[in-house]
């Protein structure tokens, strides 16, 4: 029997059976719970130990310290033009706490603008120091003649950076180093001669000169706290010196931030599409992970109490060639005891990883709660994507110490808040409103503590584009 398959013939055939179409209209497939790839493994948020804050605030008492001009100064720039903030000038030492606007305007005006470029001498170890340098941009490296005769890295500064300051004072002042430049840039110089003619016409300016000048060095040890008088070594019946702990007078308080959103759902939904998965818990879950990665971002980047603005001047180091050399990451390391964890966006990780492999090198791996992640001296490296990168493809890498105990960093959240939804976080109803639409305010409180400078150090502008062999 010959059986006609031609598409006219089945066509006209009658349909013996269900098609597919109609019987996906009655088939229960199988789903998932909604995916969301904003979400990261947020390990800032998981290693930070939280203390409870009750009051909505949290005071760091710490002892009276007598560190000046530790902070960064600061420019405009009109064109190709560059010009310092006066009020700025407040940061070099020696006019901490001099607030004349007229005359510091006037130290602002003598300073003179130099362009530099990459190999540019800007001192040179051995000559008269006359003047003060300030970096408005670029890289400049600082090299001294080691014990054996060879050159020797002191130092990398940046955009905000001085040297020099010893010289406006000290008419016999030389340079202890070299300065060259690592890449091309801007400075601004104020020489002696400048100042001293500020100087010889203001008064005002000569007496904060002279109560700088009379400030006892003894009274500070060297991380610029109050000194405890004490002795040791005595026999007999020496008399001791007294002593007392003296404290900051104004300490800082960190107040909670707050990051909140309304979820808004259609009771329709929320009463017929609630299988196999409640609508409303799916969408709150997705919401409190995107405040969740939002906290993060804020706990790194706010300007207030964020990591990568409260790192202490003194904790804030540059590269010495422009990647995370192994030689980088130890320096970071070492200016703090106990360090608990580096922080750095996975593209700098990659960096690392490809700095140490061209030397041999193989970071260790240790565990994080059953979890492998790479290591250097033992210290976990840890992915923050919301560390950023700049244009120039640069980026930072922090380094922490953590916990009230250790003196290291900490997070701050109040728990029992009402309607508490996960500790720190609560769910509010709001209402149902005319168009039937359910809302809930979605509220989450925290902030983050340095308990002392040195619990927090940034290794900044880490190049970690891919260089060309």
């Amino acid at each position: 029997m010959t059986v006609d398959t031609s598409p006219e013939a089945q066509a006209a055939a009658p349909q013996q059976s269900l098609s597919t179409d109609a019987a996906r209209n009655l088939a229960s497939t199988t789903k998932s719970a909604p995916q969301m790839q904003e979400i990261t493994s947020r390990w800032l948020l998981r290693m930070l130990p939280w203390v409870e804050t009750k009051g909505g605030a949290y005071r760091v008492n710490r002892r009276l310290s007598y560190t000046v001009g530790d902070g960064r100064v600061e420019f405009v720039q009109d064109g190709a033009t560059v010009r310092v903030i006066p009020r700025e000038l407040g940061e070099l030492a020696l006019l901490r706490g001099f607030d004349d606007d007229e005359v510091l305007a006037a130290l602002a005006g003598r300073c003179v603008q130099r362009d530099f470029s990459a190999g540019d001498v800007i001192v040179t170890r051995g000559n008269a120091a006359g003047e003060i340098h300030l970096l408005a941009h670029g890289r400049i490296a600082q090299t001294a003649e080691g014990p054996y005769g060879e050159d020797i890295a002191v130092s990398v500064l940046g955009d905000g950076d001085r040297f020099g300051e010893n010289a406006l004072l000290d008419a016999d002042a030389t340079w202890d180093y070299t300065a060259t430049a690592e890449t091309s840039g801007t400075l601004l110089t104020l020489s002696r001669a400048d100042f001293a003619s500020v100087l010889a016409g203001s008064p005002a300016l000569q007496a904060h000169i002279d109560a700088f000048s009379s400030l006892p060095e003894q009274a500070q040890n060297k991380h610029g706290e109050a000194e405890i008088a004490m002795s040791s070594g005595h026999v007999g019946e020496a008399v001791l010196p007294g002593a007392f702990v003296d404290y900051e007078l104004k300490p800082r308080e960190y107040e909670l931030s707050v990051a909140q959103t309304v979820l808004k759902i259609h009771t329709r939904v929320a009463d017929l599409y609630n299988g196999p998965h409640n609508q409303t818990e799916e969408q709150l879950r997705l919401t409190i992970e995107a405040l969740r990665e939002r906290q993060e971002h804020e706990l790194v980047n706010n300007r207030e109490f964020g990591l990568l603005h409260n790192a202490d001047f003194k904790q804030r180091i540059q590269t010495h060639s422009g990647p995370p050399t192994p030689d980088d990451m130890d320096e970071l390391l070492s200016r703090r005891r106990g360090t608990k964890l580096f922080l750095a966006h996975p593209r700098t990780i990659a960096a690392i990883g490809r700095e140490f492999n061209a030397r041999g090198l193989y970071p260790d791996h240790v565990d994080l709660g059953g979890q492998s992640v790479p290591a250097w001296r033992g210290v976990p490296i840890l992915p923050c994507n919301k560390i950023p990168i700049t244009k120039e493809q640069t980026s930072s890498i922090i380094a922490m110490r953590t916990g009230e105990d250790n003196q290291g960093v900490i997070g701050l959240r109040q728990t029992g808040i009402p309607e508490e939804y996960e500790p720190g976080l609560s769910v509010r109803f709001m209402g149902i409103s005319e168009q039937a639409i359910m809302s809930y305010l979605v509220t989450t409180y925290y902030s983050a503590a340095v308990l002392v400078p040195d619990a927090l150090g940034v290794m900044e502008n880490v190049q970690i584009a891919r260089r060309r062999d």
